[in-house]
């Protein structure tokens, strides 16, 4: 391997100085370090590449997703001071103003601490897992319960293999569900991968590990996340979806669109859809949640919008109901119930036009309302 790191730390800013070849062989040295970084909350990441001799296709792609990640993160990632062939390669696929490479570190030689990354102290195994893992648990194994040696290197084993889970809980970094969250779910995954592995097997800890997290983190997910329970159908084609986007935008240089996605998954359209949609389902509002709604007071939540039962309907009803009833009614009652309520007439005025004294027109009225209630009824 023809590469070799330096690191700076200013603040949350991280200076990386690379020397030598950026290839297939070092690249995912260079993405282990950048990872570190992230874990210790440093997103805001610059790579100085004056030293830098050459870069191939597969090491530009590991940069746009380590810069995309950064970008998710609030931070942004560039590559700067790139010269000679390295810049070239970067011209013919398309991204050097994208990484930033005609522009300057921006570290002053005061700023720069250059300490050396001892990139020989990263182990890559089986999906990032550390290659020394198998051989401790097979030590573990071959130690006693009671040994007080034990708890001590099961600890290291899971020690060392934390940010290889962490990167398995990458994977679902856009599901909505916080980052901090998924570590954890896959440190938990972890522990149980580590006490349950089997050295008699003759399997590499890595083959064994990394389904034991995922499926840790996918009953995180199944049990724990949303009100609602998806089918397990778009459960699985979720998570696809998310894996496939983030290779698409390093493939196509762009966010991927629904045919892209569709066609890099085997799916319809249709589907693809389905399956956005129901994400944004699985998480229904609070109704004490701000109301987003133009021209609301900023107190506004979504329960005042929410409407109630409208009397208008109930009293709909009774007036398609009310001629049938009324036509129950002797014609001196209706007369008198229609001057009374249609004509705005008070009693007296009613007996004048009537010819009967108010006292009787008293009597009718209260006679046809209890009978129009009950029809009513």
């Amino acid at each position: 391997m023809e590469l070799s790191v330096t690191m700076s730390c200013r603040g949350d800013e991280t200076l990386l100085e690379l020397c030598g070849v950026l290839d297939y062989a070092s690249v995912p040295y260079l993405r282990h370090v950048v990872y570190r970084r992230f874990d210790a909350g440093a997103h805001t990441i610059t790579l100085d590449a004056a030293a830098l001799r050459l870069i191939d296709a597969a090491s530009i792609k590991v940069l746009l997703y380590l810069r995309e990640r950064a970008l998710g993160a609030g931070g942004d990632l560039r590559l700067t001071d790139v010269r000679g062939t390295a810049v070239a390669a970067l011209e013919i696929a398309g991204v050097a103003k994208e990484l930033d490479a005609y522009g300057e570190a921006g570290w002053p030689d005061e700023d720069r601490a250059s300490t050396p990354v001892d990139l020989g102290a990263v182990h890559l195994g089986h999906g990032h897992w550390p290659v020394g893992a198998t051989e401790m648990l097979q030590r573990l194994s071959s130690l006693s319960l009671a040994d007080p040696r034990r708890a001590r290197l099961r600890d290291e084993v899971i020690e060392l293999c934390l940010p290889a889970a962490r990167h398995l809980a990458r994977r679902y970094a856009g599901s909505g569900e916080p980052l901090g969250d998924l570590a954890q779910v896959a440190a938990m995954g972890l522990v149980k991968a580590v006490d349950g592995y089997d050295p008699q097997r003759a399997v590499e800890f890595g083959a064994y590990a990394s389904p034991t997290v995922t499926g840790e983190l996918k009953r995180h997910f199944r049990d724990h996340i949303g009100a609602v329970r998806l089918p397990r159908r778009l459960q699985e084609l979720r998570v696809q979806l998310s894996r496939a986007r983030d290779e698409l935008t390093l493939t196509l240089g762009r966010p991927p669109r629904p045919e892209d996605l569709a066609a890099h998954l085997d799916a319809g359209v249709d589907e693809i859809a389905e399956c956005v949609a129901a994400g944004h389902l699985q998480r229904p509002i609070s109704f004490d949640s701000p109301a987003t709604v133009s021209g609301e007071r900023e107190d506004t939540t979504v329960a005042d919008l929410v409407g109630g039962d409208d009397p208008g309907f109930e009293l709909a009803d009774l007036r398609a109901s009310l001629p049938v009833a009324m036509a129950g009614l002797p014609e001196r009652e209706r007369r008198i119930v229609a001057l009374r309520f249609y004509g705005n007439l008070s009693q007296s005025e009613i007996a004048a036009r009537v010819g009967i004294s108010q006292m009787h027109v008293s009597r009718l009225l209260t006679h046809a309302l209890g009978f129009l209630r009950r029809r009513l009824a």
